[in-house]
Formats: structure tokens, C-alpha cells, sequence
């Protein structure tokens, strides 16, 4: 059943954004809209004519209407037209996430200016926003306008934008996303900031040309409201909502006279239409004074695998690693968790040997020392490896490198890499690693395989069997790391031919 996404906002005569724009963007998405409007806008292409505000009774019965049978997992606020809309719909939001068993995730969009210029709001709501609204909010998603009239922060450098998005967060504000397509700076890009969880994310790409981008805020807010009922993380919601506006901007075109909107296009399929993670020593960082600590090729990448990985076993001993190889498994992975320090050399060094015996594919799991040290064919790495090894002597030395990702903002990051191999996971719970919060499941390895196929061998892991096996091949995947579906089967020769019928 398709999550419920209530969007309390105003209506866009025009039908470019407001309550039409979220409606369109959520159903891009998967998820039911439904709504409570605030506000009827007489508009058009060429701007904003009349805000007729909506009764403070009329909103509190939509509400109450939904309340009582469509309650929603996310809420997105747009248009709130005056302090008493702002301050009933605090009253509600707050009852409800103090009185349903799911709290609401709260996604509010200030929208203070629309991009015509006109405002959209009455100038004593500021006030009344900082006093009622802010502290409930889980997510607001402001352009570098909105956020300068809520913080009275200038963006004039990245580090105003991190002090802006910190002062809405001492004012309550869990999360901030800052839309930069009002920024241009550096000058000819598009750079969006997002602050969750005590870490900044910063996404780029170059400024797409086009006069027809209304509707562009709406959008962004509710394609991430709708990811966010989905599952995603806001990392995850993040660069998906910019990807999926990257990708309306391309088809944008006009209706009437003047602005036309963004074009509701779907789930964004394409790369071409991703920003790109920025990070020290990457794409863009320069620009943005960002510190590199590890300097490092990136546009080398790292050498080829040649050829998707069939089936790939990870185990934790030298023994297990003979085992497939010597039953046919074409890739393995030597995962050791507690390394015994007097064996652990020797056990690298044995296991790379087996490798070249077999004339098989063997990856060395972070002990990326040993593994140059031994002429290992691979290192795999996790996302958070990707900081504190050495890659530039991994890649010198012509080592394979396969990089962990656990959704899209980790599939990009990697992505900057240009890494061997992408493995992604957990599809399914596992015994083997707590990945609470980080399964992705069928769908979303659907939607990350044929994005990053062309580009590298790609791996589905994590809780996968044989019950499962044939489903996740059904995704298009090159390959299935297994753990525990061989070396807890009865006779792991019979398991390593069953899974490896699967994928052919």
C-alpha cells in the first residue's frame, strides 16, 4: 500500500507549483497525496496577482477530515499565508506528534518569495514562524532568499551557508537543506547544502539553462517529503529530489507569456541528471576551499575487473577461501572481524595465493597495507574506509578497489571514485552486521543497477540465500555476494552450483 503525504500549502491557479507541483512530485514518487490548501493564488507565468488566505475553520476541517482516516508519515508545509494559519497549524502538527503512534516527519518549504519576486507572505509571519512552527519542523528547505530572511545570514561563502543552516537548527530545525539555484556561486553552478544528523552534505552540478523553473521549491520539498515516507534517509531524499528537479529542468518548457514550470517528469533514471557529491579533493571542492587531508587521483579511477564477479563469496578464513575457490567460485572476499595479529599477515598473504592458483578473482576486506604488500588482485573498502586508506597507493600499485554503498548518496560518493566494482546493500537483513536503518530491498536495488551498470560490475549483498537468489538476479545485478548461504549450507559445493544458476 503506497505511504500517505499530506501537503498543507497553497494553490497555483497556474498550476505550476503550490499544492498542483507537490501532487505531481509525490506521485513521481510512489506515494498518495493528499491535501489541506491555505491559500487560493490568483497566478500565472507572469506572476502572482491576488492571495486570497484561506479560512483558519476551513483548513482545521480539511485536517480534521484526513486526520481521522488518511493519517499521513510525512507532512510537507508549504505557503502558510498569515500568523494565525502559522500558528493552527502548529497547534496540529504538535498534537500529532505527541498523540499518533507514527510522529509525522515534518517538511516544511518557507515559501517567502516566489521566483517571479513577489512575496507570498505577510510581513509579521517571520515572528510567528521562529515561535510556532520552526521547533517541529524535522526538515525545511529553504533557497538562499528564504534562508537570509529567516537567519539574517547573507550566503556569501560556504561557510555562511554552514552558519545560516546552524542558526536554523539553534532555533529548533532538526534538518536544513539549502536549495542553491539562487546562489550561483561558484559562478556557473548549482551547489545545494544539506545539514542532518551533525553532518554536511554538498551536492553540484553545472547550472542548467533555462528561464523555466517554476514551481522548482515546491518540487524539491515534496519529492524529498515523499522519499522520506518511502524510507530514504535525507542523504538519500536529498540527492534524489535534486536529481528528479535536475531532470524537469531539462524538459521544462513554457505554457504562457512568461516563466513556464518544471516539468513532473518521474523517477529519475538517468545519471546524466545526478549531481555530483562533493568532497575534498573532488569535483567542485576546490572552488569551495575545502580541505583535502588525503591527496588522491580521481579522475584515473582504478583498474578494471574485467567483467561482471558471478557469484562472490565473503568469508572470514583461509580455509573457507580454498573451499570455493576449489568448488568454482569465481570471486571471493577474505572478511576477517577479530584478526588475530600473529596470523593475520600470513593469512592475506595465503589467501592471495589461493587466488592466483585458482586464477580467481580474490579481495582483501580493508587490510589494504597487506594487501600492496602481497599483490593482492583487490581491496574492498567501506564507505567510511574511503577517508583514512591510502588510495592513491592502492591505485599506484594497479589493485582492484570495490567500494560498500548503502544508498544513493554512497553510491555517488563512490561513484567519484570510479572504483572496480559497487556493491550494494544490505538487500535483506543479516545475522553477519547490524545494518539497522541501511536495508534497501528489491526496489531500490532496481532503481540503483541499471544507473550504475553501464559503469561497473555491480554486487547485491547482504542476507541473501537461495530462497531469495532468484529475485534479486531478477533486478539485473551482475553479481551476488553470499556469506552464510554457503558456508551454513549442508554441502557447500551443491549451495555454491544452486546460487550460481541463479545469476546465469
Amino acid at each position: 500500500m503506497a505511504q500517505v503525504v499530506w501537503s498543507i500549502a497553497g494553490s497555483d491557479s497556474g498550476g505550476g507549483a503550490g499544492i498542483q507541483a507537490d501532487i505531481k512530485a509525490m506521485q513521481s514518487f510512489g506515494v498518495h497525496a493528499c491535501t489541506a490548501i491555505t491559500a487560493l493564488t490568483a497566478q500565472n507565468s507572469l506572476g502572482v496577482e491576488a492571495i486570497n488566505s484561506v479560512a483558519t475553520d476551513v483548513i482545521e476541517s480539511q485536517l480534521q477530515a484526513l486526520a481521522t482516516d488518511m493519517p499521513a508519515k510525512v507532512i510537507k508545509i508549504g505557503m502558510l499565508a498569515n500568523v494565525q494559519q502559522i500558528q493552527l497549524i502548529a497547534e496540529h502538527i504538535s498534537h500529532y506528534k505527541q498523540k499518533w503512534s507514527q510522529p509525522p516527519i515534518i517538511v516544511y518549504d518557507p515559501v517567502a518569495i516566489a521566483t517571479s519576486g513577489d512575496r507570498l507572505t505577510e510581513e509579521d509571519t517571520i515572528d510567528a514562524l521562529k515561535t510556532h512552527l520552526l521547533p517541529l519542523v524535522d526538515v525545511i528547505t529553504p533557497n538562499t532568499q528564504e534562508i537570509q530572511l529567516l537567519t539574517g545570514v547573507y550566503l556569501i561563502g560556504p561557510d555562511a551557508v554552514r552558519e545560516a543552516a546552524s542558526k536554523l537548527v539553534e532555533m529548533g530545525v532538526k534538518s536544513v537543506v539549502v536549495k542553491g539555484g539562487h546562489w550561483d556561486y561558484p559562478k556557473g553552478y548549482c551547489v545545494d547544502f544539506c545539514l542532518w544528523q551533525g553532518q554536511e552534505y554538498w551536492l553540484g552540478n553545472e547550472t542548467i539553462s533555462t528561464p523555466h523553473t517554476h514551481g522548482t521549491g515546491c518540487s524539491l520539498s515534496s519529492a524529498i517529503a515523499a522519499c522520506l515516507a518511502k524510507g530514504y534517509p535525507l542523504k538519500d531524499a536529498f540527492i534524489l529530489a535534486k536529481a528528479y528537479i535536475n531532470q524537469g529542468l531539462y524538459a521544462a518548457t513554457r505554457y504562457g507569456e512568461g516563466i513556464g514550470p518544471v516539468a513532473q517528469t518521474g523517477f529519475p533514471t538517468n545519471l546524466t541528471y545526478y549531481p555530483q557529491v562533493i568532497e575534498a579533493g573532488s569535483w567542485l571542492a576546490d572552488e569551495l576551499d575545502f580541505a583535502q587531508p588525503n591527496p588522491f587521483n580521481f579522475a584515473a579511477g582504478f583498474a578494471d575487473t574485467n567483467g561482471e564477479l558471478g557469484l562472490y563469496a565473503v568469508v572470514d578464513s583461509v580455509d573457507w577461501v580454498e573451499k570455493c575457490l576449489s568448488a568454482g567460485v569465481p570471486t571471493v572476499q577474505l572478511r576477517i572481524k577479530n584478526a588475530n595479529v600473529e596470523t593475520l599477515e600470513a593469512d592475506i598473504q595465503t589467501a592471495i595465493t589461493l587466488g592466483k592458483k585458482y586464477q580467481s578473482r580474490v579481495f582483501i576486506n580493508d587490510h589494504w597495507q597487506l594487501a600492496i604488500k602481497h599483490g593482492a588482485y583487490g581491496v574492498h573498502l567501506g564507505q567510511e574506509d574511503l577517508c583514512e586508506a591510502n588510495l592513491k597507493a592502492i591505485q599506484e600499485a594497479g589493485l582492484r578497489l570495490g567500494v560498500s554503498t548503502h544508498g544513493f548518496y554512497e553510491m555517488l560518493r563512490a561513484h567519484n571514485y570510479r572504483p572496480s566494482y559497487l556493491a550494494f546493500g544490505a538487500i535483506y537483513p543479516t545475522t553477519t552486521k547490524d545494518m539497522t536503518g541501511q536495508i534497501q530491498g528489491l526496489e531500490k536495488l532496481s532503481h540503483f543497477v541499471p544507473l550504475m551498470a553501464e559503469y561497473y560490475p555491480t554486487v547485491a549483498i547482504g542476507g541473501i540465500d537461495l530462497s531469495v537468489a532468484p529475485d534479486v538476479a531478477k533486478t539485473g545485478v551482475g553479481s551476488i555476494a553470499v556469506v552464510r548461504a554457503i558456508t551454513e549450507s549442508e554441502d557447500h559445493r551443491v549451495a555454491i552450483e544452486q546460487l550460481k544458476a541463479c545469476l546465469e
